[in-house]
């Protein structure tokens, strides 16, 4: 499994984006089940609606729809660790989004991760131990 954050999401969606072709090429390489965090799928919904247009945006919603992206929600447990997480790396001001990606990578004992965001995800510690896969950028070392 591999857990998908935001930034991937949009620069697969913006032929624009300079990180377009690592993306798209990540996404299609996936041999694996894609999930997008709840949280998470509000953020990529505003963020393509204002970079990429509605069109991206609601092929992004298709995607959901048609499975080709599963959705997990948080627990209410869930919510407990992803606070400890907010004090832990406090310095960063991770945020939901972020913080729901490593509560669900220990979810599905997982340690990768579809993101451009390097800044969080290689000072993140996945709650199962070891350090996570950023892909597309450690994409010779991953799943």
């Amino acid at each position: 499994m591999i857990i998908v954050d935001a930034s991937a999401v949009i620069a697969a969606a913006d032929r624009r984006d300079l990180r377009y072709r690592a993306a798209a090429s990540a996404f299609l390489a996936a041999r694996v089940p894609l999930i997008v965090p709840s949280p998470v799928t509000a953020e990529i919904d505003y963020l393509l609606g204002e970079r990429a247009g509605r069109s991206s945006r609601l092929k992004f919603l298709g995607d959901l729809a048609a499975g080709r992206l599963r959705v997990e929600c948080l627990e209410p447990g869930d919510y407990a660790t992803v606070l400890e997480l907010e004090q832990r790396y406090a310095a960063l001001n991770p945020g939901l989004a972020d913080l729901s990606i490593v509560v669900l990578a220990a979810r599905f004992n997982t340690r990768t991760t579809l993101t451009f965001d390097e800044r969080h995800f290689r000072v993140f510690e996945p709650l199962q131990g070891g350090r996570f896969t950023i892909l597309p950028t450690d994409a010779d070392s991953s799943v």
